[in-house]
């Protein structure tokens, strides 16, 4: 029996640090930064550590809200980026099945509207929207730039190919993503940003409502 104890210390004392090791070299967890999406205003806003750092046009789903599987919808509530593909590639490469198929396209090519540059794959964080990842729902980039600022997509997040790179870029795995129906002005980051940025740029119309006009 002592004998049978030795052996098993022994051997922990081999595993603890080798499994130490292993948690040691793995990604952290991105807690700095938030993506507050608003349907109403087809913006994104980047937050890091509570402050509203760049905003940027999106197009969620021209179906509607929701997470019906096979719907096409675009979620709502809180999520997270469980998993970023495309690094090092140009911002206009094509992806099939997550991955690069070697054609490269330029925005707003004629006649193309295939997931393009990055790809941030979305992992659901509440009951309602859990099955996110199995209906494989991105963030990701587009080339029919020309409908961003209104529903166009087939239930992901679009963005051009330029700013999705630049997000891209700027989170991590683990980021949290939270789509929300109304305005980004209903928020205290949308607020925030409108107050630091008096001079931004109108947001494109929408059809949707007013939406936040410095955005």
């Amino acid at each position: 029996m002592i004998k049978r104890i030795l052996r098993y210390a022994l051997a922990s004392s081999f595993l603890l640090p080798a499994a130490l090791s292993l948690n040691s070299c793995g990604t952290a967890k991105d807690t700095h930064s938030q993506m507050v999406v608003s349907v109403r205003d087809q913006r994104l806003l980047l937050v890091k550590d509570g402050k509203p750092v760049k905003s940027y046009v999106v197009s969620t789903s021209k179906f509607g809200i929701g997470s019906k599987n096979g719907s096409n919808y675009t979620p709502l509530g809180k999520m997270e980026v469980a998993r970023k593909i495309g690094d090092g590639y140009p911002s206009g490469m094509v992806f099939k099945s997550r991955r690069p198929t070697g054609e490269v396209l330029q925005p707003n090519a004629p006649g193309r509207d295939p997931i393009v540059g990055r790809i941030m794959w979305l992992h659901g964080m509440e009951a309602q929207n859990q099955n996110t990842f199995k209906r494989c729902v991105y963030i990701h980039g587009t080339p029919e730039e020309w409908r961003l600022g209104t529903p166009a997509s087939y239930g992901c997040i679009r963005m051009g190919q330029k700013d999705v790179v630049d997000l891209y870029n700027q989170i991590g795995e683990g980021a949290e993503v939270r789509v929300m129906r109304g305005s980004l002005l209903e928020t205290y980051e949308g607020q925030e940003w409108v107050k630091s940025h008096p001079n931004a740029c109108p947001a494109p119309s929408t059809g949707l409502g007013s939406g936040m006009a410095k955005l």
